[in-house]
């Protein structure tokens, strides 16, 4: 499997929830859409998000509301990351 790295999204952003995992910022959220090739409306599809799941990604990504753990690491593996939520050992995925 590839690994894809990204400088605009920071380590900590990439690790296991408990494992020092850091919220992503406003911008490393729309860095990981856009690397992901999705829209607003099809992340909310994605990810399974109610009918106004377009305006709770607009909220993650302006910093409005932070991104749950758990949508930020299947849009992470959507993307082309590893599966963020797997604990590695011995390896720096940081770039």
């Amino acid at each position: 499997m590839n690994i894809v790295t990204n400088p605009s999204v920071r380590p900590e952003c990439l690790r296991p929830a408990d494992d020092g995992w850091e919220p992503p910022t406003p911008a490393e959220v729309r860095a990981i859409i856009a690397e992901a090739g999705l829209t607003g409306s099809g992340v909310a599809r994605f990810l399974g998000i109610s009918s106004k799941g377009s305006r709770v990604i607009r909220r993650w990504a302006g910093g409005e509301d932070r991104i749950p753990y758990s949508a930020w690491a299947l849009l992470c593996d959507k993307a082309g990351y590893r599966r963020i939520w797997e604990r590695q050992t011995g390896q720096d995925f940081s770039g």
